[in-house]
């Protein structure tokens, strides 16, 4: 049986350009399933407190030895360490630390948590126009007090965000946490398409404070004070367009596994059963080692070729000659624009600073986000980021490291990259005092 052309192509029910077409369509749905989705930070509002919750100095010194708590050996402890914190007068806590006796139950716990998280929530849903069942992805994050239900539900309930909301609460994990939640919520984001994520991140002060003699325990009541944030991200591609940053690289360590780190921030009892933070004198060396670990994964993702060729080479002769050659240091600032050290005291603020090699321009948003707000745990980066905003200092094209250090221990780098023209004129956390910063604070001795 003979079978002519004619027969065979009957056989084939497409013409060859329709096949074509076929593969192209088929390669483009691969590329693009393939390919990995945006991650934008559609914008973020911090807290501000009101001004009767301000705690000046004499206002604390006073609030410490009227209390009937302390001896007069630990008065005098926690006024140093707040002489030299480098804390200035606006810093507030909540209502229930002005009173007298400090009621750190379950309710005004819970109440500084609605006052903080509420406040912020509504203000960024409100300035974006979203309504609360947009919200596909819900993280939260507060290290010490974990209230039942969660405070995701606490956020859940007062907004009324839909049943199937993907919601976390993160705990225990420090002033850290903030990148921890970003995080999350990017892995989260990954897997669920066109989807909107919110992050909480804060700190309860109300239930914190400690009340006994050990001086490790004192500090936590001085260098913490009360603030958090809202970050609103989303992966849909139409959001790029009204999106302030995207993320180009998100770096965690975690030294647990060395139980000097483990111990440098750590929460227990002491000998009178009275609960505290304990933050160990190691703290700083600790921290500089996760610092060490983190930049050394980041530094290849971030750096040019020839910052880190010239690295490599004194970390070369270093180990040829030993001590007698220094490593060299990186420009970090040869690719990024901006830096937010998390203000967890001017110790800290200094250390990294001098770690990277910064100018005290490139300390400013710390340091000023210090002595306005003092330390807001998780929060503080954003605070930090606002202060950068509010100067009009990001441009398009800008990247701005957040650096965070938390119990465990743990060291958190995320790098942003500015991707809209930023109107320094929009109101934020700094905006209204934005023109007084930055102020001189004395240089005194470390605690």
């Amino acid at each position: 049986m003979v079978i002519s052309s004619e027969t065979s192509l009957s056989f084939i029910p497409f013409s060859a350009s329709q096949i074509l077409a076929f593969s192209v369509l088929l390669f483009l749905v691969y590329f693009f399933s393939s390919k990995s989705l945006g991650f934008y930070l559609i914008d973020f509002s911090c807290y501000l407190p009101p001004a009767n919750l301000r705690v000046p100095g004499a206002h604390f010194v006073e609030h410490v030895e009227i209390s009937d708590i302390f001896v007069r050996e630990t008065i005098d402890f926690q006024t140093k360490v707040y002489e030299r914190s480098s804390i200035g007068p606006q810093s507030c806590l909540p209502v229930s630390v002005h009173q007298i006796p400090h009621d750190k139950s379950l309710n005004p716990s819970k109440a500084e948590i609605e006052t903080v998280l509420f406040t912020v929530v509504k203000d960024i849903l409100e300035k974006h126009q979203v309504n609360p069942k947009n919200i596909d992805i819900l993280v939260s994050n507060c290290s010490i007090f974990c209230p039942t239900p969660s405070i995701t539900s606490m956020v859940i309930n007062k907004f009324g965000f839909r049943s199937n909301i993907k919601s976390i609460s993160l705990s225990g994990m420090g002033c850290s946490a903030g990148l921890v939640a970003i995080s999350l919520a990017k892995d989260l984001l990954k897997v669920n398409r066109n989807s909107l994520a919110l992050v909480l991140s804060m700190e309860v002060i109300t239930s914190n404070g400690y009340e006994g003699k050990l001086k490790s325990f004192l500090l936590a009541n001085v260098l913490f004070r009360m603030g958090g944030v809202a970050v609103l991200l989303s992966n849909k591609t139409q959001d790029r367009k009204r999106s302030k940053y995207t993320i180009r690289h998100l770096f965690r360590t975690h030294m647990g596994s060395d139980n000097e780190s483990y111990k440098s921030v750590y929460q227990e009892a002491d000998e009178s059963g009275l609960v505290g933070v304990s933050l160990s004198k190691s703290l700083l060396r600790v921290a500089g080692n996760a610092m060490k670990n983190n930049v050394t994964e980041l530094a290849p993702h971030i750096l040019p070729l020839n910052e880190l060729i010239l690295t490599g080479l004194s970390i070369v002769r270093s180990k040829l000659f030993g001590q007698k050659t220094e490593i060299r240091i990186p420009d970090f600032k040869r690719n990024i624009s901006h830096f937010c050290i998390h203000a967890g005291g001017k110790a800290v603020i200094d250390a990294v600073q001098d770690k990277l090699r910064l100018s005290n321009e490139d300390g400013e948003a710390s340091r000023m986000t210090l002595y306005r707000f003092g330390n807001t745990s998780s929060s503080s980066v954003w605070y930090e980021l606002s202060y950068l905003e509010a100067k009009g200092r990001v441009k398009k094209g800008d990247r701005v490291w957040q650096i965070a250090f938390g119990s465990g221990f743990k060291c958190n780098s995320a790098i942003w990259e500015c991707i809209c023209e930023l109107d320094p004129k929009t109101r934020n956390v700094w905006s209204d005092e934005i023109d007084l910063y930055p102020v001189s604070i004395p240089d005194v001795a470390d605690y």
